[in-house]
């Protein structure tokens, strides 16, 4: 099976009250994760990029393992650019074979947005490609996306429906509540969802994103913490609240910092136990386990995807 676009995925999960998990990769062994843990619930897939691990990995090998696990899952699975900053590095992955492309314009005024955002719509749909935008911005660190709290907004509702007809986009990542990395909560974690229902209402059957939206699983901190680490009060959105999210409006669930932890905790268990180990794949191989293990919850108890393709 080809990569394929998130648009009909999208219809369905919609029309089905689930969510898609995005999940960032950057490794052969993340990729395989993954991709097991889809074959597992026979669920679609969205495998994102983003520029910090472009630059990693490079596109050449990031594109080469996604067609590898095609063919090793005849899954349906989108190839998506996560936070994509420019114009032209949207035309390079659009150009370089990715069947999605999101443009962060959320850092600029609202006309700035809007016009970068039409720009890469134009050149993405001209070639087959969709487009997600982000409007309000998320706090918190992921990669080169850096946003301190006073300068993290929400969503204004009646706004997203305005950017999304003036811009053509095909789903939009809202700021609800969410936070980038492993410390999004200083206080009680909450997530806006009156916003998100009017959203909706205001956009009927549009497909709307959540980024920075992590659990932070406690099981996952405390083998980090246990075996070396030292990431004490990490909070993460509660995966409740992103079960109910992915019964509304919310299409595209999008998962890093919980692969992070989970691969490093177990790398971290298998070296604090076995200092003398140098075998790559004795601590990879055990990394690679724990991102199928935690993705399978994901999809089965979270996302509500698994056996829907």
């Amino acid at each position: 099976m080809p990569l394929v676009s998130t648009k009909e995925m999208f219809e369905k999960a919609y029309k089905g009250g689930y969510a898609i998990g995005a999940f960032n990769v950057n490794n052969m062994e993340i990729i395989q994760g993954i991709v097991d843990a889809g074959k597992e619930e026979q669920a679609p897939l969205i495998l994102q990029v983003s520029a910090g691990a472009r630059k990693y990995a490079k596109h050449v090998y990031l594109v080469k393992l996604v067609e590898a696990a095609l063919e090793d899952s005849d899954l349906p699975i989108a190839l998506h650019l996560d936070h994509g900053d420019s114009f032209e590095l949207c035309k390079d992955c659009v150009d370089g074979g990715f069947t999605s492309v999101m443009i962060d314009g959320s850092k600029y005024e609202y006309k700035e947005n809007v016009a970068l955002t039409k720009k890469v719509v134009e050149y993405a749909h001209a070639h087959g490609v969709v487009v997600e935008a982000e409007l309000g911005r998320l706090a918190g660190v992921e990669d080169d996306v850096k946003v301190s709290d006073k300068d993290a907004l929400f969503t204004d509702p009646e706004q997203a429906a305005e950017f999304v007809a003036a811009t053509g986009v095909d789903s939009l990542a809202i700021a609800i509540g969410t936070s980038h990395g492993a410390y999004k909560f200083k206080g009680d974690p909450y997530l806006d969802f009156e916003r998100l229902e009017k959203v909706g209402k205001l956009l009927p059957g549009f497909p709307i994103v959540l980024h920075g939206a992590s659990s932070v699983l406690p099981e996952f901190v405390k083998k980090c913490n246990e075996f070396g680490g030292n990431i004490p009060g990490a909070k993460g959105v509660p995966e409740e609240m992103l079960h109910k999210a992915a019964g509304m409006a919310v299409c595209k669930i999008n998962i890093d910092t919980d692969l992070r932890l989970a691969m490093t905790a177990s790398i971290r268990e298998v070296l604090m136990q076995n200092p003398a180990e140098f075998d790559p794949r004795k601590y990879l191989g055990p990394g690679r386990d724990a991102i199928k293990a935690m993705v399978q919850h994901k999809i089965k108890d979270v996302l509500g995807c698994s056996h829907k393709i």
